[in-house]
């Protein structure tokens, strides 16, 4: 296990190397830069430039940048917060992001994972049909789509929910939903795909012969061997459910990571955009190499 837990350790940090080094060298190709625009002094712009070290050649300049990552570098904010370090930035805005998308994550997979079961069980039956329609319809909507139509329904014309900022436990429930319903459905159709595809296994009706109760079989003994692709989705859905935040947050006016992440992008604060992208790749990759030590743990097999 420990060779295991180290050979994946190794390809997570090749891989954030990797993303790192794409996503800065991508940015030099966007059209404009920083700073500019019709108000702003010429000479200002050169100075601040040459202060922050981007009048240097771009291979010193990455090689400055990786280096700074060492030590907790990640330079400063041009834009959006201009002059505070990136790092204070992402670091005073992500618990509002994690809160929000551990909340929506946490529904997602209680209510999805149980939902996947239970069509799996009245397979072909009124309830697993209606269950693949919603569930499918839901996938398909984008959650831009999702989080208005919510703030529409229940903020505009019912009035029953606010449609702005995270004042009382209220406003929680419309952003935390926007971001759950996806990965919420995504878990159920994949358990009840799986689910489908264990209960036709010898063992299964080697315990039903034995007289063991439906629910018993289906929650003990299927859905151990039937979460193995689950719970390697659930890396992905983590991730997800957090970068999904940008539109939510965006939407419902949260000061999190994510509405910065896109104001960033709209500025080309390249010192932002380098931070936040670099703790969206830790969290995915993070994400991966924990799922991949979990359902190690399930099926030895993949151990080998």
């Amino acid at each position: 296990m420990l060779r295991y837990a180290l050979r994946r350790f190794v390809t997570s940090v090749v891989t954030l190397f990797l993303v790192i080094t794409i996503t800065f060298f991508l940015m030099q190709l966007v059209p404009g830069e920083p700073m500019l625009g019709e108000n702003i002094n010429p000479e200002i712009t050169e100075r601040l430039l040459e202060r922050y070290g981007y009048d240097k050649p771009l291979g010193e300049q990455f090689v400055n940048y990786v280096t700074g990552l060492f030590t907790g570098e990640m330079g400063y904010s041009l834009v959006v917060k201009s002059g505070e370090p990136v790092f204070e930035i992402i670091a005073e805005r992500i618990p509002i992001s994690v809160e929000l998308g551990l909340i929506a994550l946490a529904i997602a997979i209680c209510l999805g994972i149980p939902l996947g079961v239970l069509a799996a069980m009245k397979h072909n039956s009124l309830f697993d049909r209606c269950f693949i329609f919603s569930a499918s319809l839901f996938v398909s909507v984008p959650s831009f789509i999702m989080t208005i139509a919510l703030m529409l329904v229940f903020g505009v014309w019912l009035k029953l929910l606010p449609i702005a900022y995270l004042d009382s436990w209220q406003s929680y429930l419309m952003p935390v939903f926007g971001m759950a319903i996806y990965p919420m459905c995504s878990l159920a159709r994949l358990t009840r795909t799986t689910m489908l595809d264990v209960i036709g296994q010898d063992y299964i009706k080697t315990a039903r012969a034995k007289g063991l109760s439906t629910p018993k079989i289906m929650f003990k003994h299927a859905l151990r061997n039937a979460c193995i692709p689950v719970v390697t989705s659930l890396g992905p859905q983590i991730a997800g459910i957090l970068t999904g935040s940008f539109v939510v947050e965006k939407v419902f006016a949260i000061n999190g990571i994510g509405r910065f992440f896109v104001n960033s992008i709209t500025a080309r604060d390249y010192p932002l955009i380098m931070g936040t992208t670099i703790f969206y790749a830790l969290l995915l990759i993070g994400c991966n190499y924990l799922v991949d030590l979990a359902y190690g743990l399930i099926d030895p097999r993949i151990k080998l």
